[in-house]
């Protein structure tokens, strides 16, 4: 039997997994949304917390998550409204409103030290910042053993006109546009926003985006009469050998964020995503209200990487040979596995957090769990989650 393209009796291993991930204690909640051909699913199985009052909680469309890097793709297409109506162009240099990332410098060689530069060859663009090719970004060394991961980790959370100043202090890793760096661009980003707009990042991102899509639980902090559907998020301490606590309740995102982080900062609902995800794939509009242009979506969710660029980047060997980079998110390129189509665009987060919309199957999957590190799709889970969804595809 089929429901909504979707084979309700292999459903049942969806909610099989996100019980057994419950049960075996790898997270006290989990939730799935699947979306096809008008019709959606929801699975879910557990409670907001090992312990407390979210112990008592369970998992629903309303409970708020730490989106982590998913908040990515939801910054990227509100500088697309920007520069729909005009007030950024893709092509044109950040140094009018970026004056620290003007005229940069860049390492000779990026493992080696700081004093040893040579000067960018070009300025770093708009379209720099949404395919992440600015010429800065995470660099993964243990401390202590390459200078500029060092400099960069040292960066600290600052208020924006403090944190953007330190960032321009140090050279870039590579020359912009050379290759794909992940993560400080999205950063980058927010800061832009809001000197091209005049007003915080937080705002802009609320009025260009959450409020048209009716997305009333995503922001950069929880209100204190929402505090009760924020979901703990867990680590695993090699020290107890289990999990403690990362942020609770009462953490970091029950108040306001001295850095409203592009990059990571943002909590949201299955709920909410589905409704920003539900625009994306209509081309633009969710429920009658337009938020951008069916061409800026294509844009967006086009692979923008070029093969040279894809050659020399990625946190391993190969980390391109089934995707590309949009516009603050992948795009699949090739299929090897049970899993997102060809053509289909997303992102994980840290948290564990996951979305992928596959317009070849007319789909939208959102995945809400909080464990840290739980976003690596190399993981089982993540691997087991998504053979989960796709064996249920059923026309």
């Amino acid at each position: 039997m089929a429901t909504g393209g979707f084979s309700t009796p292999r459903l049942a291993r969806v909610r099989e997994l996100l019980e057994h991930h419950v049960d075996s204690g790898f997270v006290p909640g989990a939730l799935a949304v699947l979306a096809r051909h008008g019709h959606v699913r929801v699975e879910a199985a557990g409670t907001l917390a090992f312990e407390g009052a979210g112990s008592a909680t369970p998992m629903a469309l309303d409970t708020i998550c730490r989106l982590g890097s998913m908040s990515k793709p939801v910054v990227a297409a509100c500088v697309m409204t920007l520069v729909e109506d005009r007030t950024l162009r893709l092509d044109d240099p950040v140094d009018d409103l970026l004056p620290e990332l003007a005229d940069m410098s860049v390492l000779v060689d990026p493992d080696g030290p700081l004093e040893r530069t040579v000067p960018a060859r070009r300025p770093i663009l708009v379209r720099d910042l949404l395919t992440y090719t600015l010429g800065t970004g995470m660099v993964p060394a243990e401390p202590g053993t390459v200078p500029i991961a060092d400099a960069l980790g040292a960066v600290g959370e600052q208020p924006p006109d403090e944190w953007i100043r330190r960032l321009g202090a140090l050279p870039l890793v590579h020359q912009p546009g050379e290759r794909w760096m992940y993560d400080t661009a999205g950063d980058v980003t927010g800061v832009l926003v809001a000197r091209a707009t005049g007003r915080s990042f937080g705002e802009v991102l609320r009025e260009r985006i959450c409020e048209p899509l009716g997305m009333r639980d995503t922001g950069f902090c929880v209100d204190d009469d929402r505090l009760g559907r924020l979901a703990t998020a867990y680590a695993h301490d090699d020290a107890v050998d289990g999990l403690v606590v990362e942020d609770g309740p009462d953490g970091r995102w029950s108040r306001s964020p001295v850095f409203e982080s592009g990059g990571g900062g943002l909590v949201s609902t299955a709920d909410d995503f589905l409704a920003f995800a539900s625009a994306l794939l209509a081309g633009g509009s969710h429920r009658g209200e337009r938020v951008l242009s069916r061409p800026s979506v294509t844009l967006m969710t086009t692979d923008q990487l070029t093969p040279a660029q894809k050659e020399l980047s990625g946190f391993w060997p190969g980390y391109f040979d089934e995707m590309g980079w949009g516009f603050g998110m992948s795009v699949r390129t090739r299929r090897t596995r049970l899993g997102p189509s060809v053509g289909s665009y997303g992102w994980p987060g840290f948290y564990g957090t996951a979305w992928f919309n596959d317009p070849a199957e007319d789909l939208t999957t959102i995945l809400m769990v909080q464990r840290a590190h739980a976003g690596d799709q190399r993981l089982p889970s993540s691997q087991d989650f998504w053979t989960a969804v796709y064996q249920a595809i059923d026309d």
